[in-house]
């Protein structure tokens, strides 16, 4: 088969339907201020779709911060690496103050978080090690394995059960290849909401030899007494060997960390190949950074705010008789049964008709016959946007249960 020919069979459900590739489904084009209101197809929409928990893209203070840094230093300032020529004493403000934040000894910048947390575990591991993993774990997390050249093991989503079985066969076969285990996680499974069973696992630290990496995207922030996240939520800070988070997520930009023993970031700064081999993360980005930690650590109504709006939500749809899954975090996903078509008669429904702008998940992410409609609520989000929301989610519930949407034009064109 040609190659591109493969390449077109490959697109996913909605990919093969070219009539919806226009930005209705495929990439969708959101216009105007980051805001819960923006404009989609030139109408204004409510939007559940951005990961900005704490409101900080349009606070003012990131605002100014941000437009000064970019007037002081420009784009493309320090030029070079930071083993070269990017090292400055900004990025080791910033580090210095995420390690503190999560309770670590030191931390390392990264320019991206999927490029970053790939680098990471390509650094850690050799053919010898052994890697236990939720079987849920991001992509970044699974492509990063993918590179890993010994044995990996798998654990069915939050089974510390089975996670303790491949713990065993990884013991076994460490101890003939004299290598070590890694186990990853993540602190909030950013699709379904539900927290990383992090006690749990380290506990099985007791009976078995392991290092524990914790992906943090969505708990960093969001999460705990303080924001500092998902480890501090469930009170195994100092039992969580490796903490990464990005900054795309709470902080509302570009970047990310890894924080752990000073040891073990030391070498991680030495033998990241996509850091060693890239520009230092841009100083706009730094200083907006360190902009942006301070005001989660100095405003704590931020993440108040987002948790008001997170229980007037799901408060709302379980009234209304919705499912939220396990969720335990602001990741709110609303799990519905349907096809493929009748997911995509349901989303359109709901951006034309009821001006809901919200993700929605289909097979073969989910299982066939469930649509998880995927809610990312903000601090700037307000109570009448909830109220707004569930009332045009209960509208779409009827019509999905009624049938209404299995004949429609849109489900008969994916051949349902």
């Amino acid at each position: 088969m040609d190659l591109f020919a493969k390449l077109h069979t490959n697109l996913g459900p909605l990919g093969k339907h070219s009539q919806f590739s226009d930005g209705y489904y495929m990439f969708p084009k959101l216009e105007g201020e980051i805001a819960p209101r923006m404009k989609f197809q030139g109408r204004e929409v409510l939007t559940w779709s951005l990961n900005n928990y704490l409101g900080l893209a349009n606070h003012p203070e990131v605002r100014k911060t941000d437009a000064d840094a970019a007037a002081k230093w420009g784009a493309a300032y320090p030029m070079g690496a930071r083993m070269m020529s990017g090292q400055t004493s900004l990025h080791e403000k910033l580090e210095d103050e995420l390690a503190e934040f999560v309770g670590k000894e030191k931390a390392y910048l990264l320019n991206y978080g999927y490029q970053g947390i790939m680098s990471v575990i390509d650094a850690l591991l050799d053919r010898k090690d052994v890697v236990v993993y939720d079987s849920e774990c991001h992509a970044c997390i699974i492509d990063a394995l993918r590179m890993h050249m010994g044995k990996r093991y798998v654990f069915p989503h939050n089974d510390i059960e089975n996670c303790e079985k491949q713990l065993e066969r990884a013991t076994k076969l460490a101890a003939e290849t004299g290598g070590g285990i890694l186990v990853i996680t993540e602190g909030v499974f950013g699709m379904t909401g539900d927290q990383g069973k992090l006690k749990e696992i380290c506990e099985l630290k007791k009976k078995f030899e392991f290092r524990l990496l914790v992906d943090d995207a969505h708990g960093f922030g969001t999460m705990g007494q303080t924001g500092a996240g998902t480890h501090e939520e469930q009170g195994v800070i100092e039992e969580v060997d490796l903490y990464f988070s990005t900054f795309a997520k709470s902080m509302a930009s570009i970047g990310a960390f890894i924080a752990g023993e000073e040891k073990v970031i030391h070498y991680l700064r030495f033998n990241m190949r996509s850091q060693i081999f890239a520009k230092s993360l841009p100083m706009l980005l730094v200083e907006g950074a360190l902009k942006r930690l301070e005001l989660l650590k100095t405003q704590p109504e931020l993440k108040a705010n987002l948790w008001k709006v997170v229980n007037a939500l799901r408060s709302g749809l379980h009234e209304n008789g919705f499912s939220t899954g396990k969720s335990n975090s602001p990741v709110t996903p609303v799990v519905l049964n349907g096809t493929v078509g009748e997911a995509a008669a349901l989303s359109y429904d709901l951006r034309e008709n009821y001006n809901i702008f919200c993700s929605v998940v289909i097979y073969p992410v989910v299982p066939k016959g469930m649509i998880i409609l995927r809610l990312i609520p903000t601090a700037v989000h307000t109570l009448e946007d909830v109220k707004e929301t569930v009332q045009a989610f209960a509208a779409v519930k009827d019509k999905l249960t009624s049938g209404q949407y299995r004949n429609s034009e849109i489900a008969v064109s994916f051949g349902e």
